[in-house]
Formats: structure tokens, sequence, C-alpha cells
């Protein structure tokens, strides 16, 4: 078993050495496969609850790793719902759907070592399974909490509880 994982990964940093490790557009064929990703279900009758909130991975990196404590525009986001960019790193071998798994804000973040620091890794729990793709860059909503979520990849400084994934789309 730690063989074929071993060769898994190889070939995602294989991949990632040659394609690069910066989100690149979707190709169509991929488009259209996760085209049935989870919808929002959020009340619409709650406009707070309907805002959401872009952030990027260098808010994230404001969490002092040492003490756990957010920084002070970190800390103003912390239960509310936001947007995140990266690539997911799911916590089990080839897995196609899944109700948990790890953000990362690049391509093959989880496949070395020394892992990622704890504020450069988000631990997502969706509401319900969820077809993944961990070969595309994608934006994942949710409710954003600042606690200790340790994995076989590394520990995460921040829990999500997911609700919507959509492919990453540069603006333009």
């Amino acid at each position: 078993m730690p063989l074929r994982r071993l060769a898994s990964w190889f070939v995602i940093v294989a991949a990632a050495a040659v394609c690069g490790v910066r989100p690149r557009p979707v190709p169509q064929k991929l488009e259209a496969t996760l085209a049935a990703l989870p919808v929002d279900t959020t009340d619409a009758g709650d406009e707070v609850a309907d805002e959401v909130i872009t952030i990027d991975w260098r808010l994230l990196s404001t969490l002092d790793v040492r003490t756990g404590a957010p920084g002070d525009s970190l800390r103003k986001l912390v239960g509310r719902r936001v947007r995140v960019p990266g690539f997911i790193v799911p916590l089990e071998d080839f897995q196609d759907r899944a109700k948990e798994f790890l953000l990362v804000p690049y391509f093959g973040a989880c496949v070395h070592l020394p892992p990622p620091p704890p504020n450069q890794l988000v631990y997502v729990k969706m509401r319900g399974t969820t077809p993944l793709s961990w070969w595309a860059p994608v934006w994942v909503e949710g409710v954003l909490r600042v606690i200790t979520v340790k994995s076989i990849y590394g520990s995460a400084g921040f829990q999500m509880d997911g609700e919507r994934i959509t492919l990453y789309k540069e603006r333009g």
C-alpha cells in the first residue's frame, strides 16, 4: 500500500513539474466533467448569510503558527462565509468524490516534506459528498474557522465547513 501511494504522488509531482504550479485555465473537457458541482443551499432570505468574502493565502498566512492567533484582518472573517482559491488534496488515494479534503495554495503542496505550515492548509468538510478535481484549481466556499486539524499530510490551521466548489477562473 505505501508503494502505491508513493507511485500516485510521484505522478502528481511529475505533472506539477511539467505543468508548473500556477493555476491554469481549465480544459473544456474537464470543465464539462465537473459541471455538476453542489449548489449553495443557504437560505436566500438571509442577506448576511449570502455575502461571500473572497480571501487569499496572504491573508490566511497572518495566522501565527506558534500561537494559533489570527491577525486582525483574519480575525474579523472567522465564522463568516468566505471563498478561497486553491488545489484539492484528497485524504485517501485516488478519490473522485469526498466529504473531507485539504485545500492548499499550489499544486502538489502536500506531496513533499516538510508539508506547508498550518497557515497554508485548510481542512474542508463538505455538507455532502462532492466530486473532486485535484488536477484543476478551484474556489471553495464555506464558513471559516481557526481550528488545528491533523491529517496524514500535515496540520491544518483552518477548518472550513464547505458549501460549494467551483472551478477557478481568473478575473479579467
